[in-house]
């Protein structure tokens, strides 16, 4: 008998504790509006592409969600809403879910959105020859037969996903995933206009091709300058819709994003501001800074394909000799919190998890273990350990690596030397997916507020696992979780994997995020308190 857990938008509305009130831009009772309804907005980076599926990042995310809409959506705090799907209900083991696409969903060119979209997308996500990054994503969801595609053991057309009619997609599960939901909002699982993609191929994203089912349309786009949004008159809730057009840029430099912002040219900066301006701005702007903790890591990511770095002794040894505190007081100073673990503790199910107990070891014991272990490991101050941090171009990273590369240099009495290198973001990628470096720079923001979010990115075959580390105790750890009969028997199994990450040293964690933005006062609809800050122009509204 099938537990039916949504019936339709009312009770979705309910069950989510959503108000039934339409999915947009909710403007206060009052509000005056200006006449003319546009923003800017600096988005970092050149995306990689506007192909969901052969993206990674989150300046890529912020463009997608803006041209399209998967099966749920979310509101300006992040709750989550249904978005091309109007209801959804599983089975009472949590194995199938079924949901319902709404019957006025349409493509920008006119055509209705279909279950057999969903199906589409979710097969082309899954197959070999897409070589998408997000590729297991499918796998952390538990679809059925997922990884098997994914491994060239079976066609995609064995995919746990079907259409059981034009507005009806249902999932097969090999595992039970009560939050299921939350995890389809991603942008790996957005879906893809197959009539477009199957007559044009991978060039259906280009500026002419583009069709989505999004609340903007792709009106511009100039490599490394800005991309341009229209407002998609034929999107199910364009009723709603208030800003009519939106401008990405892609400003690397905080700096440069504070002075563009300014200036004017800019009505919401990036999430990453200067620290070295933070207090200035918070003294003279108070009212248009933000800083939202969001459930993201910074973390040096460890090459474990790399000698001498598959040796556990100096992963040690660079764990305990960095000062986190040093990185977050001095050079931040914007309300990050160090941590030496992975995964955010108040994620959702992360509440068992352990900092490590050199943690609050004395910094000098832990920097006399670090020199003891790398001395073991054959390297003294005539014979340093030598390596290159890469990091994406960006003040801020180059900043928070010179610092880490004195502290690693100082703590271990010279027996560390450490050289920088910066790459622009799209070539960083694929230096990191290509194992071509030896310590990087990376952050990982979470996918949905869950902790599988983080525990999946390590697994031995995950394709988001760039650090290539493999450990049959963790995979064991993490798929323990899935037999678990309740939230605990979860937390226990995340708090489990963690462990076996800290004492392989398999990453060096370095803090917890928070967003730095800076908002102009007239930008509506912008709160501050999505703990994945993301920013959907369907939510926003400028004021008088």
């Amino acid at each position: 008998m099938q537990l039916n857990v949504l019936h339709s938008l009312l009770a979705a509305a309910i069950a989510l504790g959503l108000s039934t009130s339409a999915f947009a831009a909710k403007v206060p009772a009052g509000t005056v509006l200006a006449d003319k309804q546009e923003i800017t907005i600096n988005n970092a980076s050149e995306p990689q592409s506007f192909d969901p599926h052969k993206t990674e990042g989150v300046p890529e995310s912020q463009i997608a969600y803006q041209l399209l809409e998967g099966l749920v959506t979310a509101d300006a705090e992040g709750n989550l809403e249904p978005g091309s799907a109007v209801s959804w209900e599983s089975t009472p083991d949590f194995k199938q879910w079924t949901f319902k696409i709404r019957p006025e969903a349409k493509w920008s060119d006119g055509e209705p959105v279909t279950a057999h979209d969903f199906v589409f997308a979710w097969k082309r996500l899954a197959t070999p020859a897409t070589a998408s990054p997000y590729a297991s994503y499918l796998t952390y969801l538990q679809v059925e037969n997922a990884q098997e595609i994914i491994d060239g053991k079976k066609q995609p057309d064995s995919l746990g996903v079907k259409a059981l009619d034009d507005h009806t997609f249902q999932i097969t599960l090999s595992s039970p995933v009560p939050y299921l939901v939350g995890m389809t909002k991603h942008t790996s699982l957005l879906p893809v206009p197959k009539h477009v993609v199957e007559k044009l191929g991978d060039s259906w994203v280009k500026k002419g091709n583009h069709i989505g089912n999004g609340a903007y349309k792709l009106a511009d786009h100039v490599i490394n300058e800005k991309i341009v949004f229209e407002r998609n008159p034929l999107y199910w809730n364009d009723k709603e819709t208030v800003i009519n057009k939106a401008t990405f840029l892609a400003i690397e430099q905080p700096v440069t994003d504070v002075q563009r912002y300014r200036a004017g040219d800019l009505d919401i900066t990036s999430y990453a501001l200067p620290p070295e301006q933070f207090q200035k701005l918070k003294k003279e702007i108070p009212n248009e800074l933000f800083t939202p903790r969001t459930l993201s890591t910074y973390m040096y990511e460890i090459n474990h394909t790399k000698a001498p770095f598959n040796d556990i002794r100096v992963r040690k040894a660079l764990n305990l000799a960095l000062d986190r505190n040093v990185i977050t007081d001095k050079v931040l100073a914007q309300g990050q919190t160090p941590t030496y673990v992975f995964t955010p503790t108040y994620i959702s199910e992360g509440d068992q998890i352990q900092q490590p107990a050199y943690s609050t070891q004395p910094m000098a014991e832990r920097i006399a273990e670090a020199v003891k272990l790398l001395e073991e490991a054959g390297f003294s101050k005539a014979n340093p350990l030598k390596f290159t941090i890469l990091y994406n171009t960006n003040e801020n990273h180059k900043k928070i690596a010179i610092a880490a590369a004195s502290i690693w240099k100082n703590n271990t009495k010279g027996l560390v030397e450490v050289k920088l290198e910066n790459q622009e973001w799209k070539t960083y990628i694929d230096s990191r997916r290509q194992g071509n470096y030896d310590i990087a720079r990376a952050g990982w923001a979470a996918d949905y507020n869950q902790a599988t979010t983080y525990g999946n990115y390590f697994l031995s075959k995950s394709s988001n696992n760039t650090a290539f580390y493999k450990s049959k105790a963790y995979d064991d750890a993490i798929a323990s979780s899935y037999t678990a009969s309740d939230s605990a028997g979860r937390a226990a199994a995340y708090a489990k994997a963690e462990a076996i990450l800290a004492e392989d040293a398999a990453l060096i964690p370095v803090y917890n995020y928070v967003n730095t933005r800076l908002v102009k006062t007239y930008v509506g609809g912008y709160a501050g308190k999505d703990p994945q800050d993301d920013i959907l122009l369907r939510n926003l509204y400028i004021k008088k």
